[in-house]
């Protein structure tokens, strides 16, 4: 049976206010049930949910563009935010750039749980979510984007993202599922 492992990038207190005052907010807001969602199938068939977040150091290099400082490391901030009730058995991953592998321990994590396939959820869905899914390919893991549990500050980015990879040329190593089909194909491997 293959094994699977749930990525959640990027839902971390500096990023989504849940009082959802910004347009980001709002999108972010409206994929919070779908994540939770997500990581109780993953967790309820075996599957490992790792919470890959923003947090970068003062004066970080990615700041030197219009992005404002925010995520510093140690103020709370680069925490997943309490909606998402990470578990002591969930592993919380540091990351200083979009990509959930970049200079991050996660390939190395992945393959001593036996991991061969990674689903990303989370934001910003042409960005982070979107680079972390192509390392997953990178370093020889399948790679899942949930359409339906990631976001971005304005929709119709996130629908056109989702829309130019729905038919990408590395399927099948590379597909995009909705929480449903994701938590149906999980459900099956069990079955077998």
């Amino acid at each position: 049976m293959s094994k699977y492992a749930l990525i959640v990038v990027d839902m971390i207190k500096d990023n989504v206010n849940t009082q959802g005052h910004g347009m980001m907010d709002r999108e972010a807001n409206k994929i919070i049930p779908s994540i939770m969602q997500l990581t109780q199938v993953f967790r309820q068939y075996g599957g490992h949910v790792v919470f890959a977040c923003d947090s970068f150091m003062e004066g970080d290099f990615i700041f030197r563009g219009r992005m404002p400082p925010h995520a510093i490391r140690g103020t709370g901030g680069d925490q997943p935010i309490l909606e998402l009730e990470m578990q002591p058995s969930d592993l919380f991953l540091p990351k200083r750039r979009m990509s959930a592998f970049y200079k991050t321990d996660l390939d190395q994590t992945l393959r001593t749980w036996g991991v061969d396939t990674v689903a990303v959820c989370g934001i910003v869905t042409n960005v982070c979510v979107l680079i972390s899914a192509m390392d997953a390919i990178q370093n020889d893991f399948n790679a899942i984007v949930i359409s339906d549990a990631c976001a971005c500050y304005r929709p119709e980015i996130h629908e056109m993202t989702i829309k130019s990879y729905e038919n990408f040329l590395l399927a099948p190593i590379f597909r995009i599922l909705t929480v449903a089909q994701m938590s149906e194909e999980l459900a099956s491997l069990e079955v077998k």
